[in-house]
């Protein structure tokens, strides 16, 4: 299992604060398994949070209506690399 960059745990940290996700720790989150599903517990409305929290935290929006969402949500290293790409300088 590959180890998380600081960039993935403070985003690791981000998920587990905004989504009150007492039963995980942000180290628990491997950077490339699927970050929604059995293993974490997510679903759809809580991507909706994550959009949100992202937003707030980095300056720029997750569109809802972005063809590439199911490969930028895919996982904590895919979204990071996403907003290291995007976020606000």
């Amino acid at each position: 299992m590959s180890q998380q960059t600081p960039a993935e745990h403070e985003l690791a940290d981000l998920i587990v604060s905004s989504l009150n996700l007492e039963h995980l720790k942000a180290e628990q989150f491997a950077p490339e398994a699927p970050l929604f599903g059995a293993e974490t517990g997510l679903d759809s409305i809580d991507a909706l949070e994550l959009a949100l929290a992202v937003s707030k935290r980095y300056g720029f929006q997750l569109r809802s209506d972005n063809a590439d969402n199911k490969r930028i949500f895919s996982s904590l290293r895919a979204l990071s690399q996403h907003i290291e790409t995007h976020r606000a300088n």
